[in-house]
């Protein structure tokens, strides 16, 4: 008897952009001895959730550094004015042709959690356009806008994404339970595809998030929650140095 197997390949890639407006050449700051898109490429390699991955980058200095520790990286236009539209760009070349299911990464994630990947990849494996993640929050946490807050419908799928601590706990009460926004995304490439060819919506200007773009048009993202804090990316000076402690702990934890 022959059976055919039934795995469809995915494509993980990563937008790096060299120009950040808080951190300066943010992909290639050195954090324990190694530049930050190299710690976010060998965190999604490690995962061995994608049959190829790939660093999607406008700057040829950052498609060096990871071509240099070993991983592979393809330059795009200038033109991409997020993350996603970076990831579309790479996915219609010919040579990705073959994948029907993306992963992106966001560049500043090295700490991403394996229940995020996994867990955005699963919403899409189950039927869902677009999958990504959340992970707990403390609400001392929920009014730094540098955390992104999701409110999730009982079907598992996103209702709005903000900046603002949402659900807004208007009695006081101090029940209110809070999903933080991991920077990970799942994608048929239909439905990348067609969000990038979408209309902006003013709602994605005024948080500052992409996201808003297709769910506010109508396409489903399903969440994958899971019970752990979302570990922090780099945006800031204070994420820096706190992922750099980090890495560097577990460094120390893995050496002979």
């Amino acid at each position: 008897m022959t059976f055919v197997s039934s795995h469809v390949p995915v494509l993980g890639v990563i937008p790096a952009r060299l120009g950040s407006s808080r951190l300066p050449r943010k992909p290639l700051l050195r954090l324990a001895g190694e530049p930050l898109i190299v710690w976010v490429v060998r965190r999604v390699a490690d995962a061995a959730l994608c049959d190829r991955v790939v660093v999607a980058t406008d700057a040829r200095e950052v498609a060096a550094v990871v071509e240099r520790a070993g991983f592979e990286a393809v330059l795009t236009s200038q033109a991409p004015q997020s993350g996603t539209e970076r990831a579309a760009e790479v996915v219609a070349k010919q040579s990705f042709s073959e994948f029907d299911v993306i992963l992106n990464v966001q560049g500043d994630e090295p700490l991403v959690a394996l229940a995020a990947l996994s867990g955005a990849l699963g919403c899409v494996q189950r039927g869902e356009p677009i999958g990504t993640a959340a992970g707990a929050l403390d609400p001392r946490l929920a009014a730094d806008p540098n955390r992104v807050k999701v409110v999730v419908s009982p079907t598992g799928r996103a209702v709005y994404f903000s900046r603002a601590p949402i659900p807004f706990d208007r009695d006081g009460a101090g029940d209110v339970i809070y999903h933080q926004h991991v920077g990970v995304y799942a994608y048929t490439r239909e439905a990348l595809e067609r969000w990038v060819r979408l209309p902006p919506v003013p709602h994605e200007r005024w948080e500052g998030l992409e996201q808003l773009r297709p769910l506010l048009h109508g396409i489903p993202i399903g969440v994958a929650l899971f019970d752990t804090p979302a570990a922090p990316g780099v945006d800031t000076a204070d994420d820096l140095r706190f992922v750099e402690t980090a890495l560097a702990r577990q460094l120390k934890e893995v050496s002979p």
